[in-house]
């Protein structure tokens, strides 16, 4: 299949790769000045051309940009006449469904959404972790459905089904998934050195590592520890004293989160009724 990649960076260019290592044809790419770099490197060959040249020319329009400019690029294609009937037509947002698709739609383009679940910190990254990863796949019919299953298999990835009104719920999970625990970490990180510890993710990253792998081997309600899936309040308590003092900024998400662990482990059975109380009470002084 000849496809055409508007937006190649990290997440379009890895994509591009594994396409064309399946035996796929890139016929063109557009994204801004880091492209040319980037497509003569990784796409040797694949001309670099403006976004309606480049999706004229595809079987399948893959739009890799940011979210947001997604609705107004597609409707750039489709009034240039770029897109049209012969033309497959996708995104690759998480959040986003078919309604940014909407005037390939009208222009007679079959549209769906896809979405790996993967990090890309960059174009190497994204190759190498694309193999074994899972991909979403957003269409409108049964035909579509399959056609993006089959893309997604071409990039080495599982293929999973999303509705279309639940892609923003399914992105808030992923969000939960990756980029929170990341935000964890560098909390985590700055409460180390704050604590006196001038080296930590050395230090941090086999805990961290475990949680992972108790979480794959067990589950994750029965890979959660820590003082609030215990009951402890006494111990919440000089954590949170201790935050106030140190880095106040980051008693509010520890209270979040303490909280919503509260919630997991009475679900399980593993804190009675007085002990969330206490803890209920130890969190309430710090709203």
């Amino acid at each position: 299949m000849d496809i055409a990649v508007i937006g190649a960076g990290r997440v379009g260019t890895a994509l591009a790769v594994t396409w064309s290592r399946a035996g796929h044809r890139i016929v063109g790419v557009a994204g801004r000045a880091a492209t040319i770099e980037r497509a003569a490197r990784f796409l040797p060959g694949v001309p670099v051309l403006e976004a309606a040249e480049a999706a004229s020319r595809g079987q399948l329009v893959a739009i890799a940009t940011p979210d947001d400019p997604i609705e107004e690029i597609v409707s750039r294609l489709a009034a240039a006449g770029a897109i049209g009937g012969r033309h497959s037509v996708c995104h690759l947002s998480g959040s986003s469904g078919l309604q940014p698709l909407g005037e390939a739609e009208r222009a007679g383009a079959r549209t769906l959404a896809l979405h790996p679940l993967q990090s890309f910190p960059s174009v190497e990254a994204g190759i190498d972790r694309l193999p074994g990863s899972a991909m979403a796949v957003t269409a409108r019919d049964e035909e579509t459905y399959g056609f993006g299953e089959g893309l997604a298999r071409d990039a080495g990835t599982t293929p999973f089904r999303v509705a279309d009104e639940l892609r923003p719920l399914y992105h808030a999970a992923a969000v939960f998934g990756a980029n929170y625990v990341a935000t964890s970490l560098i909390l985590a990180e700055r409460l180390f050195r704050a604590a006196g510890i001038g080296d930590p993710l050395p230090l941090l990253a086999p805990l961290s590592r475990a949680v992972l792998e108790n979480v794959e081997t067990l589950g994750p309600a029965a890979a959660l520890t820590g003082p609030a899936a215990r009951g402890e309040a006494g111990t919440i308590q000089r954590n949170l004293e201790a935050l106030a003092r140190a880095q106040p900024e980051t008693v509010a998400p520890y209270v979040a989160l303490a909280r919503a662990a509260l919630d997991v482990a009475e679900g399980t059975g593993r804190v009675s009724a007085e002990d969330r109380r206490r803890v209920e009470e130890v969190l309430a002084k710090w709203m």
